[in-house]
């Protein structure tokens, strides 16, 4: 399918998708752009990337240019690589907010050979020994503002997505962020705050590690992710996470006035009301 892509950013996002894609035969050639030293060579030893360049010489050989950054360094990044490329050329993102990306490309005259993506998928992991060759299967792929991107652009990236086994859905940027704080976003706060409390109130790791069942280890996995990558999200995101924290916050103190005023009844009201996401989530 290509001859060369860049990734800018090869760590668990960028970096399972050169790994993917050489894997499954749709590139011959893979190039990486980092600003450490020590992520270009993982990911050489792991042969995720072929060979790594500066930024414009890796744009200038490649056919697709696929940007996984934390989201505050992505919109200085993306405006230089815009300024770059040609109409044959297509530049994605992984980002995992859209809108104040694509507001800040939304003039620019090569608009249309970017593709707004985010794969829903990732862990609490980082950097390019984190990256796995079946990181996307069975996940969904949201592509925003996709009359805005030409149209053979975005079919080369619905079928990228595609064969590496994603569903794709399509939304604008702004409505993609407010869903992303609710089904995404709140779950990393929640797992941070959580471990701060247990971290806070339980002095000994020893009991920590001997009592945390799979719950407790599923419920707080994600407290283990990049506060270098989820502190951009959270900051560009911020009205949107405000509003989820907000009604989150409120289900909480509604757990906890029927513990405090022993209110059992509505608390099993409460509880059974959330066992409906097992209509959406098996």
């Amino acid at each position: 399918m290509f001859n060369t892509i860049t990734i800018v950013g090869v760590g668990l996002i960028g970096g399972s998708f050169g790994l993917i894609l050489k894997e499954k035969g749709l590139v011959k050639q893979v190039i990486g752009v980092s600003k450490t030293e020590r992520s270009i060579q993982k990911a050489l030893d792991l042969g995720i990337i072929d060979k790594a360049l500066p930024l414009e010489e890796a744009v200038r050989q490649s056919d697709l240019i696929y940007v996984a950054i934390p989201v505050d360094v992505t919109i200085p990044i993306m405006q230089e690589i815009m300024g770059m490329i040609n109409d044959r050329q297509i530049v994605a993102d992984a980002g995992s907010t859209k809108q104040a990306l694509c507001e800040a490309l939304c003039d620019h005259p090569m608009r249309k050979r970017f593709v707004a993506t985010h794969p829903m998928w990732g862990t609490e992991y980082s950097g390019p020994e984190a990256a796995v060759s079946d990181a996307f299967a069975g996940r969904t792929c949201v592509i925003c503002e996709k009359e805005k991107s030409d149209p053979d652009a975005v079919t080369t990236i619905e079928k990228v997505y595609q064969l590496l086994g994603m569903e794709v859905t399509y939304m604008g940027a702004e409505s993609h962020d407010m869903h992303a704080a609710y089904v995404s976003h709140i779950s990393h706060i929640t797992s941070f705050a959580l471990a701060n409390t247990v971290l806070e109130k339980e002095k000994e790791d020893d009991a920590i590690f001997d009592l945390a069942g799979g719950g407790f280890e599923s419920t707080v996995r994600l407290a283990k992710s990049s506060p270098d990558m989820w502190l951009p999200i959270f900051r560009q995101n911020r009205e949107h996470v405000l509003d989820v924290l907000n009604e989150h916050i409120s289900q909480l103190r509604k757990f906890k006035s029927c513990i405090e005023k022993e209110k059992y009844d509505y608390l099993k009201e409460l509880m059974e009301n959330a066992n409906k996401i097992n209509r959406i989530i098996k």
